[in-house]
């Protein structure tokens, strides 16, 4: 691209009304401490709060409060020759909901993304492993309910 053609997309945006997300006055800004989510009750539940508390900032005001109910399953992938599982897939879904003060619902969505892990020799490492998995899950789909809440400018 040119450095014409990149001035003149710039100016079209500028044109059209883009405001940044994250710059002042863009939408981050106005969810900020507005949204408390609902307490965990697992250990992906914790790690899918905390994400979402460190990108949408934890509740000040907590006008809004999102709910989620979590869905993981696991697969086995990978095989060694003695028939051994080597490599795990986990899936999981989550599905929101946010309700403003007077509980009335202001949005709702569904997430959804996958991860895997490697099955070791021990039982100990393949357990740490798949905890961890299931935390990456978590937050690659807080990331993804985050930028759903983002671009529908709450």
């Amino acid at each position: 691209m040119t450095r014409r053609a990149a001035l003149l997309a710039l100016a079209a945006l500028a044109g059209c009304g883009f405001t940044p997300v994250y710059g002042p006055g863009g939408t981050a800004e106005g969810l900020r401490g507005r949204i408390a989510v609902a307490a965990p009750a697992d250990e992906e539940g914790f790690a899918l709060v905390r994400r979402l508390e460190e990108r949408l900032g934890e509740p000040t005001r907590g006008d809004l409060q999102l709910t989620a109910d979590i869905f993981i399953g696991e697969e086995s992938l990978g095989f060694l020759p003695d028939g051994e599982i080597s490599r795990f897939s986990v899936e999981g879904r989550v599905d929101w909901v946010i309700k403003n003060a007077d509980g009335v619902e202001v949005a709702r969505g569904s997430e959804g993304s996958f991860t895997s892990y490697s099955a070791t020799s021990t039982t100990v490492a393949t357990r740490f492993a798949q905890r961890d998995a299931r935390r990456r899950l978590m937050v690659i789909i807080a990331d993804r309910i985050t930028t759903d809440l983002l671009s529908r400018g709450l």
